[in-house]
């Protein structure tokens, strides 16, 4: 005991549950189970009415179900009654003949049957030919063809009895029936948790050193429920899941296991909480199937566990142990459980509390970034990011009010000499084709799509050049004060006056591509 303290800590308290409990709850008056715990089906079936015929179509099948005192009982019966009805066959034989008057007085005499004189006598000879004793003193003579027949008849009639009622009482004692007394369940279930999940568990283990071939272990939960359209379905049963899917249910059956049922969404039990236990009525069904190694018989064991036998916060106690060269199984301890923290809320009140205690927050992709481009974003995040970009005339209104009256000149000589198509100060023709493209980008935008009475075209040129549409999209957004002020390497740039030329506010590069035109 204080090896298993110190193992699982001060708080933990172990729990015999095959005597007594230490927990405290209801008294409930035993109900009926529908299957007891050693794995007989407490069902009854009555009212056949004509469907009783149906037992003698199966003969073989019937005398194997019964008990052993009817089959003892038909067994003695039908040699007895065979017996006495061939022996009295022999004996009508030697009656009609004439053997029982005239076979001990004239030597010269043949009978059917030599020395059968009366009906004891008639009944050995039937046996000594049924046992194929042969004792020498009684035969059939060639001067007796009935008896012959009745001889093959006897020999053919007796061999059917003998096969009929010997092979029925090898299959009787061959029946892995007592196989099942070897495999034993839990005496009751716990729910704890396991791997941060509520789980439904019990245990099961064989005594045999004789393996379970082909193991497999299911679970059936029997519960009375209602259907929405009103129909009450007495005794339902509904699967449990024990690891169906990931293959749990197939066991390796050479010490005892830990059956788990993790209770989630899909289990019937995802609503059951500790208080609404005591309030439940069910029955866990379980069945386990398997391949008896030596007689290559299947085997079935079964039991069963209510409402009472499920223990809240309980775990069992390990019964294996490490031994010199080999390891031990402690079958004393095999029904033990001690209890653990356990929570006592449902997994469905676990869940609709869980969000609002630790929300989580939808993660954001990081941003790639690369020495390169300069931290610039990508063409996808600038696809979407192009819906709610801001409209120039709204970026040019959060500018100080210089600025605003700059950039706002510079847009209305531009503006005037496209509309006009006359020379700019300077003797040279102002057209958009003289202008770059990045300006004529930019002009582009800054005109309004319709004026009040007036539609003009707008000039709209795409750039083929992704990098280059990249580079240029500040300049086509923003005013080209905004632009020079945010650029990477800063140089004051003079803003044109009222009466200057437009070419003068264009870079040093553009004036000698104009000029060169």
């Amino acid at each position: 005991m204080s090896a298993l303290r110190r193992k699982f800590g001060e708080d933990y308290q172990v729990v015999n549950t095959s005597s007594s409990r230490t927990f405290s709850a209801p008294v409930k008056r035993k109900r009926q189970r529908f299957v007891e715990k050693n794995g007989r089906c407490n069902v009854q079936h009555g009212n056949l009415g004509g469907e009783t015929s149906r037992y003698l179509s199966d003969l073989f099948t019937t005398l194997v179900d019964l008990k052993w005192r009817w089959n003892l009982l038909i067994f003695i019966l039908t040699y007895t009654v065979a017996w006495l009805v061939m022996a009295s066959m022999w004996w009508v034989i030697a009656y009609i003949r004439g053997d029982l008057s005239n076979g001990g007085h004239d030597p010269s005499y043949t009978p059917c049957v030599a020395n059968v004189y009366n009906f004891p006598s008639a009944f050995l000879f039937f046996i000594e030919t049924e046992a194929t004793i042969g004792y020498g003193s009684r035969y059939i003579t060639e001067k007796c063809p009935e008896g012959i027949i009745l001889f093959l008849f006897q020999s053919l009639l007796g061999s059917i009895v003998d096969a009929f009622l010997i092979g029925c009482m090898f299959i009787k004692m061959s029946q892995p029936k007592k196989r099942a007394e070897t495999l034993m369940f839990s005496q009751d279930a716990v729910i704890s948790q396991r791997d941060g999940k509520l789980c439904l568990m019990f245990r099961v283990g064989n005594l045999r050193n004789s393996h379970m071939v082909s193991a497999q272990i299911r679970c059936k939960l029997i519960k009375s429920r209602q259907t929405p359209e009103g129909e009450f379905l007495p005794l339902d049963q509904c699967e449990l899941d024990v690891g169906f899917g990931t293959g749990a249910d197939q066991l390796f059956l050479v010490s005892p296991l830990t059956i788990c049922h993790e209770i989630n969404t899909n289990s019937p039990f995802f609503d059951l909480s500790q208080r609404s236990l005591m309030n439940e009525q069910f029955e866990i069904v379980v069945i386990l199937e398997g391949i008896v190694e030596t007689t290559g018989m299947t085997c079935q064991a079964r039991t069963s566990y209510t409402e009472d036998e499920v223990l809240w916060g309980h775990r069992f106690l390990p019964v294996m142990s490490l031994e010199e060269g080999f390891f031990r199984v402690d079958y004393s301890q095999f029904h033990n459980t001690f209890e653990v923290p356990t929570p006592p809320y449902s997994v469905k009140e676990q869940e609709e509390k869980s969000p609002l205690t630790s929300p989580n927050p939808v993660p954001i992709a990081p941003t790639l970034s690369s020495p390169l481009l300069g931290n610039r974003p990508g063409r996808r995040e600038r696809l979407l990011s192009a819906d709610h970009a801001e409209h120039p005339e709204d970026q040019a209104s959060r500018l100080p009010s210089k600025l605003q009256r700059m950039s706002s000149t510079k847009e209305e000589h531009l503006w005037r000499a496209l509309k006009t198509g006359t020379a700019l100060p300077g003797g040279k023709a102002c057209s958009t084709g003289d202008l770059s493209l990045s300006i004529q980008r930019l002009r582009s935008s800054s005109i309004p799509a319709v004026r009040q009475g007036q539609a003009e075209e707008q000039v709209k040129l795409l750039s083929l050049d992704l990098d280059a549409e990249e580079g240029d999209l500040l300049k086509h957004r923003q005013p080209a004060a905004i632009s020079t002020v945010a650029a990477a390497t800063p140089a004051p740039v003079p803003f044109p006056s009222a009466g200057s030329r437009p070419e003068n506010s264009l870079p040093a590069k553009l004036r000698r591509m104009n000029a060169d035109r």
